[in-house]
């Protein structure tokens, strides 16, 4: 018997919805870069949408962090008169368009999803493929009842994707992954003491109560899950941005080994 060898096999990521949360999926990604783990695809909900598309446009992880580090809500978005939401987040996709090194879809060297939720119709909206990178983003991240959904070209009311995946893994097999590794960064839930201390913060928890369930199927769907240690950190805590990233790196190297596990098992197979 003898093992016959075959290409690396497509590593795809699915990073989940998780607010402030979400910049722990850059520990995440440090520790996959520092260890030569690849990532040939990604799939981003909310949160992990602004992550995964910056990644995916070539923006240096160092960026990414320091952006993270750095960002504030009112740096997101501005208040509007719209009975749709108390704010805008078109200030997230200008800031984008400015920063992202690449915009277009189509120009991506790593193929990216982004989820968002068709408010009329309560559907899943996949952009992808071609089209605007800044714009999807910022539709996936408008957080329902805080943030005006984000018209289309269609015409179609977007809002946040973490209404119908908040772990987006059956969109990010769509783009054809051997291996599919999830980063929920919502795994531990909250042990911090005492309530929201804000509208989005409250907002925020009650989507992540009714997506309880669906994540559990989400999560089913991928080979591997990251679950950085957040449980202590609300979801509107942008200014807690090193410990969150420490905690998607440690939760990152924890994961390495069984990934390369995976990786081996895929490059060769026995053959007579």
């Amino acid at each position: 018997m003898t093992q016959e060898k075959h290409a690396h096999p497509k590593i795809g990521l699915a990073l989940s919805g998780g607010a402030a949360r979400g910049i722990a999926h850059v520990g995440v990604l440090k520790a996959f870069a520092e260890h030569e783990i690849r990532i040939d695809c990604v799939a981003g909900t909310s949160a992990g949408s602004l992550v995964g598309g910056a990644f995916a446009s070539g923006l240096p992880l160092s960026e990414i962090e320091a952006i993270g580090k750095r960002m504030r809500w009112r740096d997101v978005g501005r208040m509007t008169v719209s009975r749709l939401g108390v704010q805008s987040n078109a200030r997230m996709e200008d800031y984008l368009r400015a920063h992202l090194p690449i915009t277009r879809f189509e120009d991506l060297a790593i193929p990216f999803a982004a989820v968002a939720t068709d408010l009329a119709s309560g559907a899943a909206v996949v952009m992808r493929d071609e089209g605007d990178l800044p714009f999807a983003i910022r539709a996936s991240c408008a957080i329902p009842g805080w943030y005006i959904p984000a018209i289309d070209p269609a015409g179609r009311q977007l809002l946040d994707g973490g209404l119908v995946a908040m772990i987006p893994s059956a969109t990010a097999r769509t783009l054809g992954c051997d291996i599919l590794i999830a980063v929920d960064v919502n795994a531990e839930g909250a042990t911090f003491l005492g309530p929201p201390q804000s509208v989005i913060g409250i907002i925020l928890q009650s989507m992540l109560v009714v997506q309880k369930t669906v994540v559990a199927h989400q999560l089913h769907q991928a080979d591997v899950v990251v679950r950085p240690r957040t449980g202590h950190i609300r979801w509107d805590e942008l200014g807690r941005a090193e410990e969150l990233i420490k905690a998607g790196y440690d939760a990152g190297l924890e994961s390495i080994a069984v990934i390369r596990k995976l990786i081996a098992a895929h490059t060769s197979f026995p053959s007579t």
